[in-house]
């Protein structure tokens, strides 16, 4: 059970946010050019440095804690999950307090607040 740790982390961050999908309007995954342009240049970035650093040693993964995948480079693919799950998350957070904030969720039209 402890090799799912990382993997189920990431998959626990996805669940607990899908609600604000929903909920609070957080429109992140009906709109998925925008959600690639957001996530695909930063999760590119923090990919090439992540095998850097994987490579030259400055950093490891313990493979108690991870199913054993490993790409080119030494990162493993829970790493890989977490810079796609990560900033999903984060948008589907900020773009839920946005609409909180302007009074526009479906939840606050439903119950009339707009």
């Amino acid at each position: 059970m402890d090799r799912l740790q990382y993997a189920g982390l990431m998959v626990g961050c996805l669940v607990l946010t899908l609600p604000l999908e929903f909920v609070f309007g957080g429109r992140v995954w009906r709109q998925p050019r925008r959600l690639v342009s957001a996530v695909v240049p930063v999760m590119a970035f923090f990919v090439v440095w992540d095998m850097w650093a994987t490579h030259r040693g400055t950093w490891s993964f313990n493979p108690e804690y991870t199913i054993g995948w490993t790409l080119p480079g030494g990162m493993v693919v829970e790493e890989l999950l977490f810079f796609f799950t990560i900033p999903v998350c984060t948008l589907l957070t900020l773009e839920s307090v946005r609409n909180v904030l302007a009074g526009t969720t479906p939840l606050q039209v439903w119950m009339g607040r707009r």
